[in-house]
């Protein structure tokens, strides 16, 4: 299956979500280094950027709608998968015009190259449940 620029930009965002993690860089010190690896560009480009300026900016709120949903403390979620609910929760939330059906895709399809073998269950189920509650129509 041919996949968009908007899956690539969510898939750097979720592997520059977590460096950010990791490292504690900000996310425009890690920016440069995905736009030149991964020849991102165009509006693409943009999504990957409002992804990595956003999310940051709105953490908190992300990671409160995150945690009620999880069966351990956030801070026991394995980094990749976090960054992917993170990625999720936010287009979830600030981005209506991404149904909520593509939003789960993409995180199952991200979680199944980056993370452990079932983690995309666990991903779909927490998103899921995000969905219903920030979503009008899932």
């Amino acid at each position: 299956m041919a996949r968009s620029g908007r899956h690539l930009a969510r898939r750097c965002a979720v592997q520059a979500l977590y460096q950010w993690n990791v490292t504690g860089q900000s996310p425009s010190e890690i920016e440069s280094s995905f736009i030149k690896n991964e020849n991102l560009s165009g509006r693409h480009l943009d999504y990957f950027l409002a992804l990595i300026k956003n999310i940051p900016l709105n953490i908190e709120v992300i990671d409160n709608l995150i945690t009620p949903h999880l069966d351990r403390k956030l801070d026991k979620v394995d980094l990749i998968e976090h960054a992917i609910l993170r990625v999720g929760t936010y287009e979830l939330k600030f981005q209506p015009d991404v149904p909520a059906r593509v939003v789960l895709d993409e995180a199952i399809d991200i979680a199944k190259v980056f993370a452990s073998e079932h983690s995309y269950k666990y991903v779909n189920g927490v998103l899921d449940k995000i969905a219903r509650e920030v979503r009008d129509h899932v």
